[in-house]
């Protein structure tokens, strides 16, 4: 079956990448088998919205319309990531900063990654999606220090302290959930579906508990502020590939968990009091983010703060919740990641080149690196939210979504957010691209492997900026009804 090879492709592969000696084979092969994934995911899809129907298998996994949007998703970005890993990869063996055997271990542990986060997204147990999720801190720790330095080590310990305290919160969210399912609506089982059934009888009291240490717990692995601490030291130290994995699909990952609490929760305490959470969670996200981007001075906890700004984006529209406010919101979670994945990608191009990640001793990316140079600084005003760009469509309907449903205060404070955000991004942009290179530094060619998933990620970015396509609008409305329960 489709759903099947859509799930064991990577872990076929994490196989064979201990099995193959040459990395580059490994990592041709890597991409070859995530085209056939992607291929795989969008015939799925298409079959999915044609009968329009939730599909349960062997009452361990289901997919309705919000598990397979952030399926399709993780296919996407995890499709470039390997494309563009290729070349990446080569460079890191070509410069001697990793053995070929430590290049082998790295498409094993990717493809782990990728394994895991898809089969979050599937699971109808909710005790298996917490594992899942906290497999994917432990597998991409690895990643994360991969290195072996003293930055890489240190940060990867504190990812893996940090979201293990965090996710211990979302465990006894989970528990309080199991026993109020089975105590007040007789249902002992932690299979979603099961408690969903009665889902009506649950107390509102102990479900308003559960729920916020949900948002505690899987709010940290979000990268929601206060509890994003682990973010900027994570990002910056993991390589390019996983950096793009890390931000455009993890994050989303554990939103997605958040968010099949928020359903379960919903006929008994409504959405009115998830969507006061998300709206706190998502305007302090934005103000901590806003500050900490004006005064950075690495590229990649740059772009780790924004992962912190979108995500509250996010957030905020998801708390608006009327008007297609969640429509927006989750329109936004797929741009954030195409582009996210795009600019982190550019960024570990860049690091290649100068060998530091450090802004102030990075100038003239577009002489020395033209393409990459080009697309970074295009890209800032993509992940800035500019026309005609795809986040500036989100990002727009989420604010009409505001001030549609007359919460003026709440759109005014993105606005000036995103404002702050923008002007921060594009200062340090601008000087890595647009300054006059060190005449030291001959110009590099620049991978095949690169452009190609560049361009591809660039559709995305470009596409639905100008038009969304209707196939995409009844998977986004269809994720919207589930969520508001109607």
């Amino acid at each position: 079956m489709l759903i099947a090879s859509i799930i064991l492709i990577p872990l076929v592969l994490s196989g064979l990448s201990l099995a193959v000696r040459r990395e580059q084979a490994i990592g041709w092969l890597n991409a070859f088998g995530y085209g056939l994934l992607l291929a795989a995911g969008a015939l799925f899809a298409r079959n999915f919205l044609i009968s329009s129907s939730a599909l349960s298998l062997w009452s361990w996994l289901y997919i309705d319309h919000l598990s397979l949007f952030f399926m399709l998703t993780t296919v996407i970005v995890a499709f470039a990531a390997s494309v563009y890993s290729i070349g990446y990869i080569g460079e890191e063996v070509k410069e001697s900063r990793i053995t070929p055997r430590k290049a082998r271990f790295y498409y094993h542990l990717f493809n782990l990654f990728c394994f895991v986060m898809l089969l979050a997204t599937v699971l109808n147990n909710l005790a298996l999606v917490w594992i899942a999720i906290e497999m994917t801190t432990l597998i991409s720790a690895f990643l994360v220090g991969f290195y072996n330095i003293k930055e890489s080590i240190e940060a990867a310990w504190k990812y893996i302290i940090i979201c293990s305290v965090g996710i211990t919160f979302a465990l006894l969210g989970i528990i309080l959930f199991y026993y109020t399912s089975s105590t007040d609506a007789g249902v002992k089982s932690l299979e979603w579906l099961k408690i969903m059934e009665g889902a009506c009888l649950l107390d509102p009291k102990v479900v308003r508990i559960a729920l916020v240490l949900i948002f505690v717990g899987y709010g940290t692995k979000a990268g929601f502020a206060p509890m994003h601490n682990w973010l900027p030291d994570a990002h910056s130290q993991a390589l390019s590939p996983i950096s793009g994995l890390l931000s455009g699909v993890l994050l989303k990952i554990s939103l997605y968990a958040i968010l099949r609490f928020v359903i379960l929760a919903n006929p008994s305490v409504g959405y009115a009091f998830s969507a006061r959470l998300f709206v706190v969670f998502g305007l302090c996200s934005l103000a901590i983010a806003a500050g900490f981007i004006l005064v950075q001075k690495d590229l990649k906890r740059l772009l780790a703060y924004h992962s912190v700004e979108h995500m509250g984006v996010i957030s905020v529209g998801l708390g608006l919740g009327v008007a297609g406010g969640i429509c927006a919101a989750l329109f936004h979670v797929l741009n954030h990641a195409v582009t996210k994945a795009f600019m982190f990608f550019c960024a570990g191009n860049a690091v290649q080149a100068y060998r530091t990640s450090h802004m102030n001793k990075m100038q003239g990316l577009i002489q020395l690196m033209p393409f990459t140079g080009t697309a970074m600084f295009l890209g800032a005003f993509a992940l800035g939210g500019l026309p005609p760009f795809s986040i500036f469509m989100s990002e727009f309907l989420i604010l009409a979504a505001g001030f549609s449903s007359r919460q003026y205060l709440v759109s005014a404070l993105v606005l000036v957010f995103l404002a702050i955000a923008f002007a921060g991004l594009l200062h340090h942009v601008s000087k890595i691209t647009l300054e006059t290179k060190p005449q030291t530094m001959p110009r590099r060619k620049e991978a095949p492997g690169t452009i190609v998933a560049l361009l591809f990620l660039s559709v995305f970015i470009l596409g639905l900026g100008l038009n969304i396509p209707q196939s995409l609008f009844n998977l986004l409305a269809g994720c919207q009804q589930l969520i508001l329960g109607q």
